[in-house]
C-alpha cells in the first residue's frame, strides 16, 4: 500500500509543477501586459501635454525653442523628440489638431442652428482662429516655407465649407453652385487682416460682404 501511495505521489508531482509554471507564466505576461498598458497611457499623456504647452506657446511666440517646450511640458527632449522628432512635425501635428477642432464646430452647428446663422456663426469662429492664432500661423509659414517643408491638406476645413454650403443651398438661403473653393477665395481677406485690436470689426464687415455675396436674396445677416 505505501509504494502505491509513493507512486501516486510521484506521478502527482510533475503535474504540480507543470501547473506552477504555467501559473506563472500567467502571472508574468499579466505583468508585462499591465506594464506596457501603463507606458503607453503616460507616453500618450505626453504627447497631450507637449501639444497643450506647444500650442500656448507657439500662439504667443512663433520662434519658441523646443527646449522651452518640453520644460513646460515638464518632460525631458529625448521625450518630445520620440515623439516629434522635429519642429515641422510638432507643428504640423498642431495645424492637423487645430483644423480638425475648427471642422468638427461646422457639423455641432448645424445640429443647433438653421442653416444660414450656422455658416456665420463658423465663419466668426474661423475668423477668431484666424486672429488669435496668428503666431501659430507664422511657425506654420517658417515651418513649410522651408526646403521640403510640408503641410497636410485642408480636407478637413474644405469637408466643413461643403456641409454648410449644401446644408444652405437646400434651404434655400444662398445662391446655388457655390463651391468651397468660390467660399475660400471670398474669405481669403481674412488672412491679411492684422491681429490688432481692430481685427473683430475689420473681419465682421469682411464677413457680411462674403455674406451678402453668397445669400440668395441678398442678406448678410
Amino acid at each position: 500500500m505505501k509504494q502505491t501511495d509513493d507512486a501516486s505521489r510521484d506521478t502527482d508531482a510533475p503535474d504540480r509543477t507543470e501547473t506552477s509554471q504555467r501559473q506563472e507564466t500567467s502571472q508574468r505576461q499579466e505583468t508585462s501586459q499591465r506594464q506596457e498598458t501603463s507606458q503607453r497611457t503616460d507616453a500618450q499623456r505626453n504627447r497631450e501635454r507637449i501639444l497643450a504647452v506647444a500650442l500656448t506657446e507657439l500662439a504667443r511666440d512663433a520662434g519658441t525653442p523646443l527646449s522651452t517646450i518640453a520644460k513646460k511640458a515638464c518632460v525631458g527632449q529625448g521625450t518630445l523628440y520620440r515623439h516629434f522628432p522635429n519642429r515641422e512635425a510638432l507643428v504640423v501635428e498642431l495645424y492637423r489638431q487645430e483644423m480638425r477642432q475648427v471642422a468638427d464646430a461646422a457639423r455641432e452647428l448645424l445640429e443647433t442652428l438653421p442653416p444660414r446663422r450656422a455658416l456665420r456663426e463658423w465663419m466668426d469662429r474661423l475668423a477668431g482662429y484666424c486672429m488669435t492664432k496668428a503666431s501659430l500661423a507664422e511657425a506654420i509659414r517658417q515651418v513649410t516655407s522651408r526646403p521640403g517643408g510640408t503641410l497636410p491638406g485642408h480636407s478637413s476645413i474644405t469637408e466643413a465649407i461643403e456641409l454648410l454650403l449644401r446644408a444652405n443651398e437646400e434651404a434655400g438661403t444662398i445662391r446655388p453652385g457655390t463651391t468651397p473653393d468660390d467660399f475660400a477665395l471670398a474669405i481669403s481677406g481674412l488672412w491679411q487682416i492684422a491681429p490688432d485690436e481692430e481685427w473683430e470689426q475689420r473681419a465682421g464687415r469682411l464677413l457680411d460682404l462674403v455674406m451678402r455675396g453668397l445669400s440668395a436674396d441678398g442678406r448678410q445677416d
